[in-house]
């Protein structure tokens, strides 16, 4: 990283007389068909109805572009085509009314060559100096001319695209600039650097546009290697020289530290921290080939190292000063570092010597206003801040590297960047094969390192994303290549895979609660709920940290509310389609409660699986998918944040980070219903990875669902608790009788150090009466039979008609956790529900205390039942307990209904009531159930005819 790379020469020109800063106005000009260099176009110049666009900027967000048709040429893999074919999609299909379901869409689209072009003026002092032009981020391929002299081509699409333009005489110019996003290589459709699934494939110039004029001799490249354990850094110094021939020179190094609270942070180099450093380049001196020099820069016994507590920065300034051929020259170099040292420790990851825990979560490149990513510091800052204040400490940025100005930010912030290379080498693509990607990757790897490889938040380092090909071999070299040539950062093969020897961690899709093709066997489905569940088998499996990677993936409903916020170029189309089946289905009025209770039980799944992994000793963290929604792949609303990172509404920032934090108190539970006459006996475990050990007081308490407590006690009185999460205490038994049930209640844990910080983690528990029999009442028929059931209600009974998952046939798998990732990306996996909408009030609950979306009390009704489909039934009709269908469905369904059959009333459920055994929740409802329905309140509102009942039988 080199900010002000080239500073002026002392006592000469003013810095500002040294560049030119290109951003405004530039002719444009479409050339899908590639016809502008035939034509010569940067001869004779732009056809003449050219437009005017501002740069920086995209030609598809300036409104150039063609209408989105069925035959827009994409970029990114379509899972589920039937939107080409279905005739549910047909009127998303008509010219002119184009809506697709499966990302967002731009306004308009282009993917081609543009042509940019504009006059410059090279001032006068510029004689005899070098031209640099500089283009911060392109997308993809930049071709640049001078007048009729073509300069030459870059194609990075991670760092700033640099040509040096030679020595232009003073006076006018022209400018021109060809950018073609077509692939220019194959690194993957759906990779998020060049896809439609995110960020949009893009067409121009985005971020600083300068020329440079620069010296006979410039300090090209300057890499900063921290010693923590020595307080000093090793300066490593490149040099290069032009044309000039060799001379002498010296180099001269300085620091000072910034971003600590409490010191001046302006004025003087001395006015905070100062070391400085020269060195001559030698008997040797500077040879027309250039020169290296490697400076040892202490930086002082009280030098601060810089980590997520505290991220105390060093401002380095690198002065060059040459003699070539009787006239010297001067160049200034500056960049910023940290004292940081990023290592592994056994089975987890060390910042300075010290054990962390990886809390990331992923950035795929998604802007929607503009369709590509912000080059200013603020942007990256909001979404830094709003990611700590949720409790990580890591963004991955998914096959795609981010400019300058998210490092910086992460710098500030003292947060930790996965980088990653432009590359997902799957879906068609692969490594290993000797393709083009090969190489491509290679040379992409080494601008990253050599553009951002001194920021301390740069800790971590995969290829890109779930390779194919011959992967295993050719990773195993890039790892073991690129650690030797940078290795002040950990390096994976892969995120997602794979696990190799040569890896310094492994970024693997297990463990985690749910992984892709469980459907409802995952642990979350098919396993009762308790909070014990830990990954220490896969910690001894293996010598390196595991980060779990892609975690989650639950989602929500849409939220149609957003739709409102997308004012730029990428539009949510697909939110329309969504919408329009929902009021086919008669349930567009229930848009928002279904995205709130969708949204508490991705939550509730999210709360687990981050605390499973804090749960695990010696593990080495996750990346969740994710904190904000992904747009793209078919619509993966995995967020509790919007793609603005913005709350949807159900889920705060504080909330989220009592159970995702550097301090999270944990309670391991063996079950989460219990019973009035038991103790609710658990162990108290502290995952702790703060700035250094603490003394707390560890307590319990339980309150009622309005907050009182019903009881508390003391866990542990002064304890020191290491870095680390195995301490633990226990077992803990919270006394019987303190509620006599049935009641919501909820166990709170809390940590409180001697320092005055305080933790508190909490989990919702249900508390039943104690097990007994449960009677049918006389005057209810409880049948599975539905024959009998429509002849008795009809005939004035009061009838529990008790459906079993053999009997419904329909295809919709209900599970207890919503849909992961969407339905349509994983061409339909279980579970396709998203929770179970109902009424807290409702009398049927008189007895079975429910928050009205789904909860872990919910797990044994929902384990192996089956949805009842209720297309076919009258529209107001409303079950007592809907589970809320995918959006691509948008099928009304239940698993509760009520209605009158004839002179009778009629109670139908497909959940699983068996009381048998252990089923203590299932137990309970099956006796409020009954108590409904024997008494007063059942009144249903709607009538059904014995056909509408063997309709639920499909």
């Amino acid at each position: 990283m080199l900010l002000d790379p080239h500073a002026p020469e002392t006592g000469t020109t003013p810095e500002a007389d040294w560049s030119l800063d290109l951003s405004g106005e530039w002719r444009c000009a479409l050339d899908p068909e590639g016809v502008g260099e035939l034509d010569q176009w940067f001869r004779r110049g732009l056809p003449g109805d050219a437009p005017t666009v501002r740069l920086p900027g995209s030609v598809q967000h300036q409104g150039l572009g063609d209408p989105v048709g069925l035959d827009t040429p994409w970029t990114g893999s379509i899972v589920d085509r039937s939107y080409f074919t279905d005739d549910r999609y047909a009127p998303y299909r008509e010219p002119g009314a184009v809506a697709v379901p499966f990302w967002l869409q731009p306004r308009v689209y282009y993917r081609g060559a543009a042509w940019f072009q504009r006059e410059v003026e090279i001032p006068a002092g510029w004689a005899g100096r070098d031209v640099i032009l500089s283009l911060e981020r392109v997308h993809w391929e930049s071709t640049v001319w001078v007048g009729e002299r073509l300069v030459g081509s870059e194609r990075s699409l991670t760092t700033a695209h640099r040509l040096d333009l030679g020595r232009l005489a003073p006076g006018r110019h022209v400018l021109t600039i060809r950018v073609d996003n077509r692939a220019v290589v194959d690194v993957g459709p759906n990779a998020h650097s060049v896809s439609d699934h995110t960020q949009g494939n893009w067409n121009g110039v985005v971020g600083a546009l300068s020329l440079t004029a620069t010296p006979a001799v410039t300090v090209s490249r300057v890499r900063v290697v921290p010693d923590v354990a020595a307080r000093s850094a090793l300066v490593k110094v490149d040099i290069a020289a032009g044309s000039d021939g060799a001379g002498a020179g010296t180099v001269r190094v300085r620091a000072r530290r910034f971003n600590v609270p409490g010191e001046h942070e302006a004025g003087p180099v001395s006015a905070a921290f100062a070391a400085e450093y020269s060195r001559d380049l030698g008997e040797r001196g500077l040879t027309s080939s250039g020169a290296h020099v490697d400076v040892e820069l202490p930086l002082g016994d009280d030098a601060l190292t810089w980590d997520e507590f505290r991220p105390a920065l060093y401002e380095l300034t690198v002065e060059l000063v040459t003699d070539v051929g009787g006239h010297e020259h001067r160049d200034v170099a500056r960049t910023v570092f940290g004292l940081r040292e990023v290592g592994v420790e056994g089975t987890q990851v060390t910042i300075n010597g010290r054990r962390t825990f990886v809390r990331g979560t992923l950035e795929s490149c998604v802007f929607p206003l503009t369709g590509y990513p912000p080059t200013d510091v603020d942007a990256w800052r909001h979404v830094i801040a709003v990611c700590q204040a949720h409790g990580l400490n890591l963004l991955r940025f998914h096959s795609w590297c981010p400019p300058e100005a998210a490092f910086v930010a992460a710098d500030e912030a003292g947060f930790y960047i996965q980088a990653e290379g432009p590359v997902w080498a799957n879906q068609g693509a692969a490594l290993g094969e000797s393709r083009p990607v090969d190489a491509y990757l290679y040379e992409e790897t080494r601008r990253i390192l050599d553009a951002y490889g001194n920021h301390p938040s740069f800790v971590m380092m995969a290829h890109g994303n779930e390779p194919g090909g011959r992967d295993a071999e050719f990773l195993a070299s890039w790892v073991t290549t690129w650690r030797t040539y940078d290795p002040r950062r950990l390096y994976t093969s892969g995120a997602g895979w794979p696990a190799l020897v040569e890896n310094d961690f492994d970024n693997i899709p297990d463990p985690r609660a749910h992984r892709w093709g469980e459907g409802l066997d995952s642990r979350l489905n098919g396993r009762p709920p308790e909070t014990r569940s830990d990954y220490r088998e896969w910690v001894g499996s293996r010598p390196r940290p595991i980060v779990s990677h892609e975690i989650g993936q639950w989602c929500a409903y849409p939220d149609l509310g957003e739709v409102s916020r997308y004012t730029g170029l990428l539009q949510p189309k697909n939110f329309g389609i969504f919408a329009d089946f929902l009021e086919q289905g008669g349930m567009s009025d229930q848009a928002a409660a279904f995205l709130h209770a969708s949204g508490r039980l991705q939550l509730l799944c999210y709360k687990e699986d981050i605390e499973a992994a804090l749960r695990t000793e010696g593990f080495g963290g996750f990346h969740l998918l994710g904190l904000s929604d992904f747009p793209g792949q078919g619509t993966a609303l995995v967020g509790v944040l919007n793609p603005f990172w913005e709350s949807k509404g159900y889920s705060t920032a504080d909330e989220f980070a009592r159970f995702c934090g550097p301090t999270v108190p944990l309670a391991r539970l063996p079950r989460r219903v219990w019973t009035a006459d038991q103790e609710i006996d658990f162990d108290v475990q502290v995952a702790h990875f703060g700035a250094g050990p603490i003394d707390a007081d560890v307590t319990w308490s339980l309150l009622d669902q309005d907050g009182a407590e019903l009881g508390s006690g003391s866990v542990a009185r002064g304890a020191t608790v290491p870095v680390g999460n195995g301490t633990r205490f226990g077992p803990v038994r919270v006394p019987a009788g303190l509620t006599a049930g049935p009641a919501q209640v909820t166990l709170v844990v809390t940590v409180a150090d001697t320092a005055g910080a305080r933790y508190e983690n909490d989990w919702d528990l249900w508390v039943y009466p104690a097990a007994a029999e449960v009677t049918t009442p006389a005057s209810v028929l409880v049948t599975s039979d539905v024959g009998e059931a429509v002849e008795r209600a009809g005939a004035g009974a009061t009838v529990l008609l008790e459906l079993g998952a053999e009997q419904i046939g329909n295809d919709v798998a209900l599970g207890f956790t919503p849909a992961f990732w969407n339905t349509a990306w994983t061409k339909g996996q279980a579970p396709h529900t998203l929770g179970v909408l109902h009424d807290p009030q409702h009398p049927v609950f008189r007895h079975f205390p429910t928050t009205g979306t789904t909860d872990w009390q919910w797990w044994e009704l929902l384990h192996g039942a089956k949805a009842m489909l209720l297309d076919g039934l009258p529209t107001g009709l409303r079950p007592v307990a809907q589970p809320i269908d995918t959006w691509f469905e948008a099928r009304r369904l239940g698993v509760l209904v009520e209605a009158r059959v004839g002179a009778g009333r009629i109670m139908v459920s497909s959940l699983d009531l068996d009381p048998s055994g252990d089923r203590r929740a299932a137990r309970q409802l099956r006796r409020s159930l009954l108590d409904y329905l024997a008494g007063d309140d059942f009144s249903p509102a709607e009538t059904l005819t014995p056909e509408d009942l063997l309709s639920l039988l499909r």
